[in-house]
């Protein structure tokens, strides 16, 4: 990759947040804490899942899925940043952005397509309870997380070797904290409109694209809710769809503003700040609100514990 060739003379330098050295000893110990509570957290989610027969349905295999991706997209991130708020040094090699790259990538943009996957789901559960074992099959629901899936790594490798071959000149300080694509582009010596605009279209597909999907499953939600005119309906509604609007927020909220926003403001300060929400809070409040909003969660968590005690 012409990115990588050009750069074999050292290696990026991430900026981050050195210019403000006071803060980055509590973001340190921020995201350390944020990082260890998503491991557990995530992977407590997983075995949880699969070990009990109970949550072998549609929505657990969906938030089995999420968890997944949310390990490997804090792990391809945190460890480096966690390295580079430790101390003076802020550098990355060339091979090791290019992975941070395609691997946050991929897994940022499948997850995107698998919330609208998990909305769709939530309709189902909803509008359609009485065929909803019948219609979300397992066949299905691997179609629609393999959809997911091949989504994500289809985005990654358009974006990410269109970005990794952009030649750089020489330049390699990066201002920000992680290789991601709006902030790489700003590294080559080249014309980048053409990426701009390429960015900008990826970004109406794989975030507008799945959050109108999002909003149009919700929106009939309401719809069927409204029209049967219950208290009870609507306390049904807001506990199965409750914990995946909040996640909702939690991840397209800030992966919108920064995708979404001018590229001029993108390495500003507050750029820096919502990236660090999307990629390291969220994936550690995900498995909270997810556990603590489900009874079925809960009480499986507590068996396997209990187990384990015993």
């Amino acid at each position: 990759m012409r990115m990588i060739n050009d750069s074999t003379g050292g290696d990026f330098i991430l900026v981050g947040f050195s210019d403000q050295p006071q803060i980055e000893k509590i973001l340190f110990i921020v995201v350390l804490i944020s990082y260890l509570l998503t491991l557990v957290g995530n992977t407590a989610i997983i075995l949880v899942s699969r070990l009990d027969p109970k949550l072998h349905t549609p929505m657990y295999y969906f938030l089995t899925n999420l968890s997944l991706i949310d390990l490997g997209f804090t792990t391809s991130i945190v460890p480096q940043l966690l390295w580079n708020l430790r101390g003076p040094a802020k550098t990355i090699t060339p091979i090791g952005c290019a992975i941070q790259l395609y691997v946050s990538l991929a897994l940022g943009s499948t997850e995107c397509v698998l919330l609208a996957v998990m909305a769709f789901d939530r309709y189902a559960a909803v509008c359609r309870p009485l065929h909803y074992a019948t219609f979300m099959h397992p066949r299905l629901c691997q179609t629609l997380v393999g959809v997911a899936w091949v989504s994500g790594l289809g985005n990654t490798l358009i974006q990410g070797t269109i970005t990794l071959k952009l030649p750089l000149c020489g330049h390699r300080r990066l201002y920000h904290f992680i290789c991601e694509v709006p902030a790489m582009i700003k590294l080559a010596c080249v014309d980048i409109h053409a990426n701009e605009i390429q960015l900008f279209i990826a970004s109406l597909v794989l975030l507008l694209l799945p959050l109108g999907m999002i909003l149009i499953s919700y929106a009939l939600i309401a719809q069927e809710v409204m029209r049967i005119r219950s208290a009870q309906a609507w306390q049904k509604a807001i506990k199965t769809c409750g914990s995946h609007l909040l996640v909702v927020s939690l991840f397209y909220g800030p992966s919108t503003a920064v995708y979404i926003q001018p590229s001029s403001s993108y390495a500003h300060r507050q750029g820096k700040f919502i990236t660090l929400l999307y990629t390291v809070v969220t994936p550690t409040l995900n498995p909270i609100i997810y556990t603590l909003r489900n009874k079925d969660m809960k009480e499986a968590l507590i068996k396997l514990l209990g187990k384990d005690t015993r």
